[in-house]
């Protein structure tokens, strides 16, 4: 019974990521990017985060490492930019001072899943996307009303 079990899990696991292939499974609603600028200010992402190209107002935190967002030596994937709001601690910020950036091994990155809405996160990722290189992926497509 175990092996069955085994053998369908690797089949829904094979299938639910394409057979190898590099291509989102799920995307999130398409959101603003106006929107979700408006969003970056209100959960007050400038007091740890730059953005290179856009002028946010000077981060307020003491002692917090700027982590600069936009600049990197690869595209990142729609599902990093995602997975970095939603579970901040999964890979934390590399060239910054440890000590900044994680407490106990835990990003210092707040959680914001019990306060922001997926609208408000679709719309973060619109708006980091606008300003970010993300490698080309396959989106979800939603009926209308998902989109506001």
């Amino acid at each position: 019974m175990g092996r069955y079990r085994i053998i369908a899990a690797a089949i829904l696991l094979a299938t639910t990521l394409g057979c190898g292939e590099n291509r989102s499974v799920f995307t999130l609603p398409a959101g603003s990017a106006e929107r979700g600028e408006a969003a970056f200010l209100h959960f007050r992402c400038y007091d740890c985060h730059r953005l290179h190209g856009v002028q946010l107002p000077p981060g307020e935190e003491p002692n917090q490492a700027m982590v600069e967002l936009g600049t990197v030596e690869r595209p990142r994937s729609y599902e990093e930019l995602v997975t970095s709001i939603i579970n901040p601690s999964h890979r934390l910020a590399k060239g910054y001072n440890p000590e900044l950036v994680s407490k106990d091994g835990m990003s210092r990155m707040p959680v914001y899943n019990n306060v922001m809405t997926i609208t408000q996160l679709s719309d973060i990722i619109a708006f980091l996307q606008a300003h970010t290189d993300v490698r080309p992926y396959e989106k979800t497509i939603y009926p209308d009303y998902y989109n506001p």
